[in-house]
This record gives structure tokens, sequence and C-alpha cells, in this order.
């Protein structure tokens, strides 16, 4: 009796002492095949990018290109007007980089939230007179929007970069008070440009790049005339409050590499050099 419990008891210590090999051998198999970071990789970041509605397409474009320099860095994109962003950012919005359509919203920050030493002077645009395709008005210059020959004409806001350059050429022409009583506001430029593509209006102001991009419901028709509005700067900078101010920096370094450059160029900015 005694000699059968003792085999059974061997039996099961044996049993158990496989079972427990067995374990490890999994354990240490999946720690193998587990895979390890590589060394001196950097580490996931995500930047919160506020940046002029203007903007959209080159950004949304560089960003691939950027994803191939800069894996571990995710950008988010807050495209709106940059009276708009400004706002968001005073009121203490998460972001790391403002890139505004003018330098009076930059300004704005520069006490309170822009890393000074980040600051640049990025792009150039141009603004131009657009009218629906197909128009029969006769429309032809920025004079026109003072005459009979516009009824409605779509400007941006107050608030926003364009619809302020909007406002020194008309008042450079001396047409001001006309234009603004027969103007259909926008929040940004992009809805200055969707109103003129859909005919809703009979002529619109808006980036010249925003017009290039257009799926060609616009005639492009004037220039703004020489001089008659301050140049459309694009300042860019690192927020003070970030927390990722390594990455923010590289990133708005990166939009002056020769790739970056290119699609700005190719969409019709012009780099301030």
């Amino acid at each position: 009796m005694t000699r059968r419990f003792s085999l059974h008891t061997t039996f099961y210590a044996a049993a158990v002492f496989a079972a427990f090999l067995l374990l490890i051998a999994g354990i240490c198999s999946q720690s193998a095949a587990a895979p390890k970071p590589a060394a001196g990789s950097a580490p996931a970041v995500t930047l919160n990018v506020f940046a002029a509605a203007s903007l959209t397409e080159a950004l949304t474009e560089i960003s691939a290109l950027y994803k191939a320099s800069a894996p571990a860095v995710t950008l988010a994109f807050n495209f709106d007007s940059s009276g708009k962003l400004q706002t968001q950012i005073e009121n203490g919005a998460e972001a790391d980089v403002f890139f505004s359509a003018g330098k009076k919203q930059m300004d704005a920050l520069a006490d309170c939230c822009i890393d000074a030493s980040s600051r640049k002077d990025l792009l150039v645009n141009k603004i131009v007179l657009i009218v629906p395709k197909g128009s029969k008005a006769g429309i032809k210059s920025f004079e026109d929007c003072m005459t009979d020959k516009v009824k409605l004409i779509a400007l941006g806001n107050s608030s926003v970069p364009v619809g302020q350059y909007s406002e020194e050429i008309f008042k450079a022409l001396k047409g001001w008070d006309k234009v603004s009583a027969k103007a259909s506001l926008g929040t940004n430029v992009k809805e200055v440009l969707s109103q003129t593509e859909s005919g809703s209006v009979d002529c619109g102001v808006v980036y010249a790049t925003d017009a290039a991009t257009s799926k060609g419901g616009i005639l492009v028709v004037a220039t703004a005339p020489e001089g008659s509005h301050a140049p459309a700067v694009y300042p860019i900078a690192v927020l003070k409050r970030t927390q990722n101010a390594e990455a923010a920096k590289a990133f708005v370094n990166y939009l002056s590499t020769p790739k970056a450059v290119g699609v700005f160029e190719k969409i019709g900015f012009n780099i301030v050099k």
C-alpha cells in the first residue's frame, strides 16, 4: 500500500514539473517573438497643427511626405479662418503649431502664446477676383465690383485675413462703401470660394491658391492691383505651451525643405526668401 502511494506521488510530481517546463518554454517563446522597439527610435507623437483654411490642400499633401521623413509623428490638422484659430488658441485650445494666413493674427498671440524664436514668415499669396464659370455679367476687374454689374459679392468677414485684404483693396480703389453694402460674408476663404462656385453670388475675392484648387466651377478674372493691400504673408510658429517642442520645431523646419516647397509652389504660393 505504501509503495503504490509513493509511485503515485512520484508520477504526479513529475507531471507537474513537466507542465511547469512547458509553461516556461511558452513564455520564453512569446517573449522572443514579440517585436522590440528599435534602439534609438523616436517615441510616437501627435502634433496639433492649427492652420489657415487656404493651406488645406498643401498641408494635406505635405503630411504624406512628412510621414516618410518622421514616421513616429502624426499630424492632426485644424483648418479654419486664422481669426477663429487665434481665438481658439487664446482660449486654451490644445495646439502645437499655428500657421496663419495673416500677420495680424500671429501678432495678437505674440505675447501670450507664441515661441518667438520659432516664428518665421514662410509663404506669400495673391488676392484674386473670381466669377462663376459661365458668368455673363461681364465682370473683368475689381473696379467692376463697384458697378451695377455686381449685385452680390462673396467676401471673407472682418476676422478673416482674406476679408481684411479685400477691404484694403476696395478702400484703395475708393469703393468700399459700395462693395460692402452688397457683400455676402463667409467665415473663411473656403466659404467664399463655395459661394462663388455655386453661382449664388456674382463674384468673390479669394486667394490665388484657392482658385487654383477649385474643381473647375470658377474663373479668375483679375488679380488685385499692385500696392492695393498689404502683402498676404503666412507666418508660422510653435506654441509656448506645446509638450512636443522638439517635434513641432522639426515639422516647422521641414516646411522649408525642397519637397515641401515644391508642393507649396505647385499650388501657387510664393516662398518668402
